[in-house]
């Protein structure tokens, strides 16, 4: 596995971008979220070939804001074969579809949708709520040679850690939303991390990097270039 982070950013962190990532999973390509600045961001770095299979971990516009963009231009410039979209549930599946038919009006021209559970080694964390009261949201686990853990945006980390440590021990890498803002409860405050650290590399994104405390542990993302695009 490889990952590439296009963005390490909050909603409204703009200088950093909206936090999303590709990663190179069991030979395709996975773009995990596809927020507004995102296809820009595939274009500069020409990597929109590259993108085949599309997940998302929910539906605010900072994590699926020019998804319609990237299809569009999968099926008029590059002529190339629609992406998959894996979607965990039927319900979310069906939201992601209005959201996209108000925009492509035939969503199915432009993408494929496949149950998540039809793709080996992804793991989804239902995450109902602890982002957004009421609003969906999901983590995912991707198991391969070895584990990364993506958060998606999430107020609360137990969840996660609960599904993480059922499972059989592998090294295993997680990048985990992280506010520095204690009353900011839609996102993790980084000292509520701090108890999972053991066992697992950590990385904080969906972040301000310039506001990063110094008794901050974790590492960020965005200060680390091998893991950025």
């Amino acid at each position: 596995m490889q990952i590439k982070f296009l963005g390490t950013g909050g909603a409204f962190d703009t200088d950093y971008l909206n936090s999303a990532a590709l990663l190179y999973f069991r030979d395709v390509h996975l773009l995990i979220d596809c927020g507004f600045t995102v296809f820009p961001v595939l274009i500069k770095k020409n990597l929109v070939h590259k993108v085949d299979h599309i997940i998302l971990t929910h539906l605010h516009n900072d994590h699926c804001g020019s998804l319609a963009n990237l299809l569009l231009y999968k099926k008029i410039i590059e002529k190339s074969k629609p992406p998959v979209i894996l979607y965990p549930s039927e319900q979310f599946r069906q939201q992601l579809y209005t959201f996209l038919e108000i925009q492509l009006k035939h969503p199915d021209k432009y993408a494929e949708f496949v149950p998540l559970d039809h793709f080996e080694g992804i793991t989804c964390v239902d995450t109902y709520g602890q982002h957004s009261e009421g609003y969906q949201s999901y983590a995912y686990i991707f198991d391969n040679d070895y584990r990364i853990a993506y958060s998606g945006d999430l107020g609360r980390p137990e969840a996660l850690f609960d599904k993480l440590q059922r499972m059989p021990d592998k090294k295993t890498l997680v990048f985990h939303d992280i506010t520095f803002t204690a009353a900011n409860t839609s996102h993790t405050y980084y000292k509520k991390l701090l108890p999972y650290m053991s066992g697992v590399d950590m990385y904080g994104y969906h972040c301000d990097p310039t506001e990063n405390p110094p008794d901050n542990p974790i590492r960020l993302v965005f200060y680390q270039p091998e893991l950025m695009a």
